[in-house]
């Protein structure tokens, strides 16, 4: 526990080229008020200058706050809190969200918008105790849990692009291959091992609706791995979809099939990676500090090594928030009001100024969540009824706030999931 007395404060207020440092004594005089390069060079700089003030002002403690400003607080972040020069002085540092020092920037209302000024008030948000309550930066592990749980999000949406893409090809080639209007919806899925080599190896309909029954049902078997229950009727679902079909000019045949295939080949691609990607991220969770966290979320029916990870390195430890209310705003998963009278429009709209990875993995998560506990199933089909339009998103990303009050209050208080309870 660091003394008061004895305690430097250092604000850093991070921009891509420059960091902006303010330090405190705890006075609230400022020893430090300078820019240093946001580089090697300029960090070297600071951490001399800080050393340097240590030992000239008899201090012995450092706590540092940096407002997170994704990757360009990464690098003077994780160089100071492993400083070998600054180890005697025992540093702490903090890398905090706008939102924590908002309301406390507010009673400098009467101060301009500078860079100095936004330094200074990091640095005081330290000297008055506010850190004492959250936890310290750990910016190896976390980062690098964080840069995968990112990068899968981020092939995931290629992935989910890529499908949608595709399907306007298969049905500009076979327009009733995947139409859930009609009895036929074996292949309403256009992307299992059947539905893939379909498209593959018929390049057009009518060679679809001018294969025998027989020899058409040998090629269900073999590309299911006899999956079905009855092939015949699925090869016979096929030539019916076939034959439903609008025709396509010979000419636009081989481009069609050109682009569907190498629409395929980048979707396969796309899941080996999430495949990859998921086994590091696995391992990679294993070693950060607040594994208990990991387990009340682990507790959770639905919630898997993925999805918790994902959540985990976006909050980094959910201590840091006061409730839920004020995780679900982080998130971005709180509503503007839109009441006239006694009305409430159903279509009130989302602030999503949030953290979108962190809303993505907790919006999946409350897809799975639902499936397993009866409590947030019900909730969520209550949800789904009340209106006409936008029954699923709306009921989804409500399920999600509701779940955020749940796994908030595990996963701070390090309690594991408790089916009998009301969640």
């Amino acid at each position: 526990m660091s003394e008061p007395l004895t305690t430097l404060y250092v604000g850093i207020d991070v921009s891509k080229n420059s960091n902006q440092v303010c330090a405190l004594n705890f006075e609230s005089k400022k020893l430090i008020n300078s820019s240093f390069k946001n580089n090697q060079e300029g960090a070297q700089e600071l951490e001399s200058k800080l050393v340097e003030l240590c030992i000239k002002n008899d201090l012995k403690d450092i706590i540092i706050v940096l407002e997170s400003t994704g990757v360009f607080s990464y690098h003077i972040a994780n160089y100071l809190s492993t400083s070998h020069a600054l180890l005697k002085f025992d540093v702490i540092v903090y890398v905090v969200n706008a939102k924590m020092v908002k309301n406390y920037a507010k009673s400098y209302i009467d101060t301009s918008k500078t860079d100095p000024k936004d330094a200074f008030i990091l640095a005081d948000f330290a000297r008055v105790g506010r850190c004492k309550e959250l936890t310290p930066y750990r910016g190896s592990q976390r980062l690098a849990l964080q840069r995968l749980t990112r990068h899968r999000k981020h092939i995931v949406d290629m992935l989910n692009k890529e499908k949608q893409y595709v399907i306007s090809n298969i049905f500009i080639k076979f327009s009733e291959f995947n139409n859930k209007e009609h009895d036929y919806d074996t292949f309403l899925n256009c992307f299992t091992n059947t539905a893939v080599e379909v498209l593959l190896k018929y390049k057009t309909i009518e060679q679809i609706v001018k294969t025998p029954i027989d020899k058409l049902t040998d090629f269900i078997i073999k590309s299911s791995k006899n999956r079905f229950g009855d092939p015949k009727e699925v090869a016979a679902t096929l030539k019916a979809a076939a034959r439903a079909s609008y025709r396509l000019d010979k000419a636009a045949y081989k481009p069609v099939n050109l682009a569907i295939a190498s629409s395929l080949r980048l979707i396969d691609t796309f899941e080996k990676e999430i495949d990859e990607i998921d086994k590091q991220i696995e391992y990679l969770v294993l070693g950060l500090d607040n594994s208990n966290e990991y387990k009340s979320l682990l507790s959770i029916p639905g919630i898997g090594p993925i999805f918790a990870s994902g959540i985990l390195a976006e909050v980094g430890s959910f201590k840091d928030f006061d409730d839920d209310s004020a995780l679900a705003k982080y998130i971005g998963l709180s509503w503007k009001k839109d009441q006239s009278g006694k009305y409430d429009s159903e279509n009130t709209p989302m602030q999503k100024a949030g953290n979108t990875y962190l809303r993505y993995y907790v919006i999946e998560a409350a897809n799975m969540v639902k499936l397993y506990v009866p409590e947030y199933k019900e909730y969520y089909q209550k949800k789904y009824i009340e209106v006409k339009i936008h029954q699923h998103p709306r009921a989804l990303v409500l399920t999600a706030r509701k779940l955020v009050r749940l796994i908030y209050t595990l996963a701070s208080k390090e309690q594991l999931f408790n089916p009998n309870k009301s969640n």
